[in-house]
C-alpha cells in the first residue's frame, strides 16, 4: 500500500467520526478500487448476530467516500465532494466481518471534464458487501456529485 493510499484511509478516519466509531479498516484505496472492511464487533450486531444495517450502510458509504476521495482529491481546492443519494439492498445474512469494495459507474476523466465545462457532475459509485466466504451479502449505489466552490 503506498503512502497515498494510506492516507485517504487516515484522512477518512479522522475526519469521518463514524468511521472510527465502526472501527473500519480501510484496505485499498485507489481510483479505481476502494475496499474497506468492517471487524466482527458484537456491540454492533443486529438481532440475528450479524452487523446492524446500519454498520453496513455506514461500512458501504465509507468505501464510496474513498474511491472519492482517491479519484477526485486533486480537485479539492476547487470542488467539495457530497453524497447525493443512496439505496442499498440487502441480500443474504452477513456474518462475522464484511468488506466492501467501491467501484466508480463513471470515468474520472469523464467527470472532471464536465466540472471544467462549468458543470455539477454527478457519478455513481457501486458497492459490493461480502462475507469471508465472499458471498456477496448487501450491494448499494451512493450517487455523488463534485459541487463547485463560490468564486472569491
Amino acid at each position: 500500500m503506498s503512502a497515498d493510499q494510506m492516507n485517504v484511509g487516515e484522512l477518512l478516519a479522522a475526519t469521518v467520526p463514524m468511521a472510527r466509531t465502526l472501527n473500519l479498516q480501510f484496505l485499498e484505496t485507489t481510483p479505481e478500487r476502494a475496499v474497506v472492511r468492517l471487524p466482527d464487533q458484537p456491540e454492533y450486531h443486529n438481532h440475528v448476530g450479524g452487523p446492524h444495517a446500519g454498520a453496513m450502510f455506514t461500512l458501504a458509504e465509507s468505501a464510496s467516500g474513498a474511491i472519492v476521495l482517491a479519484a477526485f482529491g486533486e480537485q479539492l481546492s476547487r470542488a467539495v465532494p457530497l453524497a447525493v443519494r443512496a439505496e442499498i439492498g440487502y441480500k443474504k445474512l452477513a456474518k462475522g466481518v464484511v468488506t466492501a469494495t467501491a467501484t466508480l459507474g463513471r470515468p474520472a476523466a469523464e467527470v472532471v471534464a464536465e466540472l471544467d465545462a462549468g458543470g455539477r457532475p454527478e457519478f455513481p459509485v457501486t458497492i459490493a458487501i461480502q462475507r469471508e466466504d465472499e458471498a456477496v451479502t448487501g450491494e448499494m449505489t451512493v450517487v455523488w456529485t463534485l459541487r463547485p466552490n463560490a468564486a472569491g
